[in-house]
Protein backbone atom coordinates (compact mmCIF):
# COMPACT_ATOMS: atom_id res chain seq x y z
CA UNK A 1 0.00 0.00 0.00
CA UNK A 2 2.90 2.33 0.87
CA UNK A 3 4.32 1.40 -2.65
CA UNK A 4 1.34 2.35 -4.35
CA UNK A 5 0.90 5.65 -2.25
CA UNK A 6 4.64 6.71 -3.07
CA UNK A 7 4.26 6.29 -7.08
CA UNK A 8 0.86 8.38 -7.24
CA UNK A 9 2.47 11.25 -4.80
CA UNK A 10 5.63 10.57 -7.72
CA UNK A 11 3.38 10.43 -10.19
CA UNK A 12 1.34 13.50 -9.44
CA UNK A 13 4.72 15.64 -8.52
CA UNK A 14 5.69 14.60 -12.19
CA UNK A 15 2.56 15.87 -14.05
CA UNK A 16 2.71 19.03 -11.98
CA UNK A 17 6.49 19.67 -12.94
CA UNK A 18 5.45 18.98 -16.79
CA UNK A 19 2.98 21.19 -16.51
CA UNK A 20 4.82 23.83 -14.64
CA UNK A 21 7.73 23.75 -17.52
CA UNK A 22 4.90 23.79 -20.17
CA UNK A 23 3.29 27.32 -18.62
CA UNK A 24 6.83 28.61 -18.45
CA UNK A 25 7.65 27.66 -21.91
CA UNK A 26 4.08 29.49 -23.11
CA UNK A 27 4.87 32.34 -20.95
CA UNK A 28 8.00 32.84 -23.24
CA UNK A 29 6.29 32.46 -26.24
CA UNK A 30 3.74 35.47 -25.15
CA UNK A 31 6.40 37.32 -24.20
CA UNK A 32 8.24 36.73 -27.89
CA UNK A 33 10.88 34.65 -26.89
CA UNK A 34 10.47 31.89 -29.09
CA UNK A 35 13.73 30.13 -28.79
CA UNK A 36 13.12 29.69 -25.22
CA UNK A 37 9.95 29.01 -25.41
CA UNK A 38 10.66 26.29 -28.14
CA UNK A 39 13.42 25.33 -25.78
CA UNK A 40 11.37 24.61 -22.57
CA UNK A 41 8.53 22.82 -24.57
CA UNK A 42 10.60 20.16 -26.21
CA UNK A 43 11.15 17.90 -23.72
CA UNK A 44 8.30 17.50 -22.59
CA UNK A 45 6.76 17.40 -25.74
CA UNK A 46 9.66 14.38 -26.21
CA UNK A 47 8.31 12.87 -23.01
CA UNK A 48 4.66 12.64 -24.77
CA UNK A 49 2.90 15.37 -23.60
CA UNK A 50 0.10 16.29 -25.77
CA UNK A 51 0.10 19.67 -24.98
CA UNK A 52 3.68 20.12 -26.34
CA UNK A 53 3.59 18.41 -28.89
CA UNK A 54 0.99 20.31 -30.38
CA UNK A 55 2.76 23.47 -29.26
CA UNK A 56 6.03 22.14 -31.25
CA UNK A 57 3.96 21.88 -33.89
CA UNK A 58 2.55 24.88 -33.77
CA UNK A 59 6.11 26.24 -33.56
CA UNK A 60 7.67 24.44 -36.53
CA UNK A 61 4.77 25.87 -38.89
CA UNK A 62 5.25 29.01 -38.06
CA UNK A 63 9.20 29.02 -37.56
CA UNK A 64 8.69 30.23 -34.11
CA UNK A 65 11.90 29.39 -32.10
CA UNK A 66 12.26 26.51 -34.33
CA UNK A 67 12.85 26.36 -37.86
CA UNK A 68 10.24 26.25 -40.46
CA UNK A 69 9.51 22.46 -41.16
CA UNK A 70 5.52 21.38 -42.29
CA UNK A 71 6.73 18.30 -42.16
CA UNK A 72 7.99 18.22 -38.54
CA UNK A 73 4.67 20.43 -37.98
CA UNK A 74 2.29 17.71 -39.52
CA UNK A 75 4.53 14.74 -37.40
CA UNK A 76 4.35 17.03 -33.81
CA UNK A 77 0.92 17.56 -34.92
CA UNK A 78 -0.06 13.79 -35.51
CA UNK A 79 1.59 12.92 -32.28
CA UNK A 80 -0.46 15.09 -30.29
CA UNK A 81 -4.06 14.05 -32.31
CA UNK A 82 -3.69 10.67 -31.61
CA UNK A 83 -3.75 11.20 -28.05
CA UNK A 84 -6.82 13.01 -28.58
CA UNK A 85 -6.16 16.35 -28.12
CA UNK A 86 -8.85 18.26 -30.39
CA UNK A 87 -7.09 21.22 -31.49
CA UNK A 88 -4.00 19.20 -32.57
CA UNK A 89 -7.01 16.75 -34.67
CA UNK A 90 -8.60 19.78 -36.29
CA UNK A 91 -5.27 21.58 -37.06
CA UNK A 92 -4.15 18.17 -38.41
CA UNK A 93 -7.16 17.90 -40.62
CA UNK A 94 -6.30 21.38 -42.23
CA UNK A 95 -2.63 20.42 -43.18
CA UNK A 96 -4.35 17.14 -45.23
CA UNK A 97 -6.50 19.33 -46.95
CA UNK A 98 -3.58 22.04 -47.64
CA UNK A 99 -1.51 19.11 -48.19
CA UNK A 100 1.52 20.89 -45.66
CA UNK A 101 3.89 18.82 -44.63
CA UNK A 102 2.09 15.77 -45.98
CA UNK A 103 -0.08 14.58 -49.09
CA UNK A 104 -2.70 15.92 -49.77
CA UNK A 105 -5.55 13.68 -48.29
CA UNK A 106 -9.49 15.12 -47.77
CA UNK A 107 -10.71 12.10 -46.76
CA UNK A 108 -8.18 11.54 -43.95
CA UNK A 109 -8.48 14.96 -42.92
CA UNK A 110 -12.63 14.21 -42.90
CA UNK A 111 -11.42 11.51 -40.38
CA UNK A 112 -9.64 13.78 -38.04
CA UNK A 113 -12.25 16.67 -38.34
CA UNK A 114 -15.25 13.94 -37.35
CA UNK A 115 -13.26 13.40 -34.33
CA UNK A 116 -12.53 16.88 -32.88
CA UNK A 117 -16.05 18.17 -34.38
CA UNK A 118 -17.40 16.38 -30.73
CA UNK A 119 -16.28 19.10 -29.22
CA UNK A 120 -14.87 21.84 -31.16
CA UNK A 121 -17.07 24.31 -33.05
CA UNK A 122 -14.09 25.49 -35.58
CA UNK A 123 -13.82 21.67 -36.39
CA UNK A 124 -17.80 21.24 -36.45
CA UNK A 125 -17.72 24.06 -39.32
CA UNK A 126 -14.89 22.88 -40.99
CA UNK A 127 -16.54 19.51 -41.40
CA UNK A 128 -19.86 20.85 -42.71
CA UNK A 129 -17.93 22.98 -45.30
CA UNK A 130 -16.23 19.26 -46.25
CA UNK A 131 -19.94 17.79 -46.61
CA UNK A 132 -21.53 20.67 -48.37
CA UNK A 133 -18.72 20.78 -50.77
CA UNK A 134 -18.01 16.67 -51.28
CA UNK A 135 -14.34 16.53 -50.59
CA UNK A 136 -13.59 13.39 -48.72
CA UNK A 137 -16.98 12.91 -47.81
CA UNK A 138 -20.11 12.17 -49.71
CA UNK A 139 -21.14 15.35 -50.55
CA UNK A 140 -24.62 15.80 -48.59
CA UNK A 141 -26.84 18.83 -47.73
CA UNK A 142 -28.86 17.39 -45.07
CA UNK A 143 -25.40 16.65 -42.98
CA UNK A 144 -23.72 19.81 -43.86
CA UNK A 145 -26.44 21.99 -42.63
CA UNK A 146 -26.67 19.67 -39.24
CA UNK A 147 -22.62 20.30 -38.48
CA UNK A 148 -23.65 24.26 -39.60
CA UNK A 149 -26.39 24.02 -36.97
CA UNK A 150 -24.07 22.69 -34.68
CA UNK A 151 -21.58 24.77 -34.51
CA UNK A 152 -23.71 28.13 -34.87
CA UNK A 153 -25.32 26.92 -31.33
CA UNK A 154 -22.13 26.89 -30.21
CA UNK A 155 -21.47 30.33 -30.98
CA UNK A 156 -19.36 30.45 -34.32
CA UNK A 157 -20.12 33.17 -35.97
CA UNK A 158 -19.47 32.01 -40.07
CA UNK A 159 -21.29 29.22 -39.12
CA UNK A 160 -24.48 31.43 -37.98
CA UNK A 161 -24.08 33.40 -41.72
CA UNK A 162 -24.20 30.14 -43.77
CA UNK A 163 -26.74 28.41 -42.02
CA UNK A 164 -29.36 31.33 -41.88
CA UNK A 165 -28.33 31.29 -45.43
CA UNK A 166 -29.10 27.75 -46.12
CA UNK A 167 -32.48 28.57 -43.85
CA UNK A 168 -33.51 31.16 -46.28
CA UNK A 169 -32.98 28.57 -48.76
CA UNK A 170 -34.33 26.25 -47.99
CA UNK A 171 -30.96 24.11 -48.82
CA UNK A 172 -30.49 20.68 -46.31
CA UNK A 173 -33.30 22.01 -44.26
CA UNK A 174 -36.50 23.50 -43.97
CA UNK A 175 -37.13 26.75 -45.42
CA UNK A 176 -37.59 29.31 -42.72
CA UNK A 177 -37.03 33.09 -42.93
CA UNK A 178 -37.82 33.68 -39.17
CA UNK A 179 -35.06 31.38 -38.22
CA UNK A 180 -33.08 32.41 -41.18
CA UNK A 181 -33.09 35.98 -39.58
CA UNK A 182 -32.17 35.01 -35.92
CA UNK A 183 -29.08 33.07 -37.57
CA UNK A 184 -28.30 35.45 -39.88
CA UNK A 185 -28.42 38.75 -37.18
CA UNK A 186 -26.37 36.95 -34.76
CA UNK A 187 -23.77 36.53 -37.46
CA UNK A 188 -24.16 40.60 -38.75
CA UNK A 189 -23.62 41.37 -34.87
CA UNK A 190 -20.31 39.96 -35.15
CA UNK A 191 -19.29 41.39 -38.15
CA UNK A 192 -19.65 38.39 -40.67
CA UNK A 193 -20.14 40.85 -43.91
CA UNK A 194 -21.91 38.21 -45.92
CA UNK A 195 -24.79 37.97 -43.26
CA UNK A 196 -25.97 41.71 -43.30
CA UNK A 197 -26.36 41.74 -47.35
CA UNK A 198 -28.19 38.19 -46.89
CA UNK A 199 -30.44 39.72 -43.75
CA UNK A 200 -31.55 42.67 -45.84
CA UNK A 201 -32.33 40.08 -48.65
CA UNK A 202 -34.47 38.06 -45.82
CA UNK A 203 -36.29 40.95 -44.31
CA UNK A 204 -37.49 42.31 -47.71
CA UNK A 205 -38.90 38.93 -47.91
CA UNK A 206 -40.26 38.32 -44.57
CA UNK A 207 -44.41 38.86 -43.61
CA UNK A 208 -45.09 40.67 -40.65
CA UNK A 209 -45.83 37.11 -38.72
CA UNK A 210 -42.03 35.95 -39.62
CA UNK A 211 -40.92 38.84 -38.38
CA UNK A 212 -42.59 38.87 -34.90
CA UNK A 213 -41.56 35.03 -34.75
CA UNK A 214 -38.21 36.20 -35.71
CA UNK A 215 -37.75 38.79 -33.33
CA UNK A 216 -39.01 37.01 -30.21
CA UNK A 217 -36.42 33.55 -31.33
CA UNK A 218 -33.75 36.49 -31.47
CA UNK A 219 -34.23 37.86 -27.89
CA UNK A 220 -34.03 33.76 -26.63
CA UNK A 221 -31.13 33.44 -28.49
CA UNK A 222 -29.36 36.34 -27.67
CA UNK A 223 -27.05 35.91 -24.32
CA UNK A 224 -27.44 32.02 -24.29
CA UNK A 225 -24.51 31.90 -27.13
CA UNK A 226 -21.02 31.73 -25.88
CA UNK A 227 -18.22 32.62 -28.21
CA UNK A 228 -16.20 29.88 -30.64
CA UNK A 229 -12.18 29.87 -30.47
CA UNK A 230 -11.79 30.47 -34.11
CA UNK A 231 -7.78 30.91 -34.01
CA UNK A 232 -5.51 28.04 -34.57
CA UNK A 233 -1.79 28.61 -34.34
CA UNK A 234 -1.51 25.82 -37.27
CA UNK A 235 -2.50 26.08 -40.70
CA UNK A 236 -6.04 25.15 -41.73
CA UNK A 237 -9.03 24.22 -43.88
CA UNK A 238 -10.01 27.28 -45.20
Amino acid sequence: MRDVKALSQAGGALLQASADSLQKGLDAYAAGDYSAAAALVLPLAEAGLAEAQFWMGAFHANGEGVAADPKAAYAWCLLAARQGHVLAQANLAGMLVQGFGVAQDHAEAARWLTLAAESDPVAQFKLATLYARGRGVVEDAVAAAAWYRRAASNGHYPAQARLGFLLANGIGTGKDRAEAFVWLSLAAQHGVGTALKALEEVGGQMSLEEKRRGTALLSRWRGRLGHADNVRLDPVLG
